[in-house]
C-alpha cells in the first residue's frame, strides 16, 4: 500500500509540473495571439502557418509524460501482483515447522492436522486464531480430540489408541470435512507419514477400522429401521417421557454397539403387543406393561 501511494504522488506531481508548462505556454500563445491581432492577413496566414509547425512540439512536450504514465501503470500492476499472499503448495511438514501456524503470528496462516494431513484453514481465522472456539487445533494434529472432546494436556495427541471403530470412523470423516472445505497443503511427517510421504501402517490400520466401523453402522442402522424408536422428550421441569405412536416403548440392547463401542448399550423401540413376549425386551421401571407413555 505504500508504494501505490508513492505512485500516486508521483503521478499528481507529474501532471501538476505538465500543467504548469501547459498553462505557461497557453499564455504565452494568448499574448501572442492579442499583438498579432492588428497585423495584415498576410501576416495572419503566416503567423497560421507557424501555430501548425508548432504542434509537433507539443507532442514532443507529451511524449515523456505518455511514457511516465505507461511505467507507472505497469509498475501498480507489478506491486498488486505481489502485494497479495500466494496460498501454500503441499508439502512435507515436520511437527516443529507446524508449530508455527497456530494463529499467534498474523502474518502466517493458520494450518491444522487431522490423520496426518495438514490442512489451511485460516479463512476461519475467528475459529480457529487465539481466542477462537478451535484454537486448540491450530498448529497441531489433535486427531483425538475431535471424538474424546478433551481438549487439554495428552488428551490433544493425534493417537487413535483405544477408540472404538465407530470413533475412528468419525474422525475420518472429520478428515473429509476439511477435504471439502479448507485447502490441503501437505502431510505431516510422524505417526501417520514417513520421511518421504508415505503412509505408515498406522495410517492403514486406522483406515481399515474406519472401514469396519462405517460397516457396523450401516448393518445397526438396517436393523433399527425393521423396529421403530421411541419418540422422547425432555425437560427440566418434566423431566424426561418416551412414548410411541404405534405401539408401547420397550428397552432394547443394541448388540452393534459391542462391536462399535466394545459396550452394551439400549435404546428405546416402539413393539406390537404380540411380539411384547420375545426375550431382551425390558419394560421401563414404573411403567405399566401396556402403557404408551413412560417417564424416564
Amino acid at each position: 500500500m505504500l508504494a501505490i501511494g508513492v505512485v500516486l504522488w508521483f503521478v499528481s506531481g507529474t501532471c501538476g509540473s505538465y500543467r504548469r508548462r501547459e498553462s505557461g505556454a497557453d499564455s504565452k500563445q494568448s499574448l501572442g495571439l492579442l499583438m498579432d491581432s492588428t497585423a495584415s492577413r498576410g501576416e495572419a496566414k503566416q503567423e497560421t502557418s507557424e501555430v501548425g509547425k508548432g504542434s509537433p512540439s507539443r507532442l514532443r512536450a507529451l511524449s515523456p509524460f505518455l511514457l511516465v504514465l505507461g511505467f507507472i501503470i505497469a509498475l501498480i500492476a507489478f506491486v498488486l501482483q505481489f502485494s497479495s499472499k500466494k496460498p501454500l503448495q503441499p508439502r512435507l511438514w515436520t511437527v516443529e515447522e507446524l508449530a508455527l501456524y497456530n494463529g499467534t503470528n498474523e502474518a502466517l496462516p493458520i494450518l491444522l492436522g487431522i490423520l496426518g494431513s495438514v490442512f489451511d484453514v485460516t479463512k476461519g481465522r475467528s475459529h480457529y486464531g487465539p481466542g477462537g472456539g478451535y484454537h486448540h487445533f491450530s498448529g497441531r494434529d489433535a486427531s483425538r480430540a475431535f471424538v474424546s472432546g478433551n481438549f487439554t494436556g495428552d488428551g490433544l495427541t493425534d493417537s487413535l489408541h483405544g477408540l472404538s471403530s465407530a470413533e475412528v470412523n468419525s474422525v475420518v470423516d472429520w478428515r473429509k470435512f476439511y477435504m471439502e472445505r479448507y485447502i490441503y497443503v501437505g502431510k505431516l511427517v510422524g505417526r501417520y507419514y514417513d520421511s518421504q510421504g508415505n503412509p505408515t501402517k498406522y495410517l492403514k490400520g486406522v483406515e481399515a477400522k474406519a472401514r469396519r466401523g462405517a460397516q457396523l453402522l450401516e448393518k445397526q442402522k438396517i436393523e433399527e429401521a425393521k423396529i421403530p424408536s421411541c419418540n422422547s422428550r425432555w425437560s427440566e421441569q418434566d423431566g424426561g417421557k418416551v412414548w410411541c405412536d404405534t405401539g408401547y416403548p420397550r428397552l432394547v440392547k443394541r448388540p452393534v454397539d459391542i462391536a462399535l463401542t466394545g459396550k452394551i448399550s439400549q435404546r428405546c423401540a416402539c413393539f406390537k403387543e404380540e411380539e411384547l413376549g420375545q426375550p431382551g425386551l425390558e419394560v421401563y421401571k414404573g411403567c405399566d406393561y401396556l402403557s404408551k407413555v413412560c417417564l424416564v
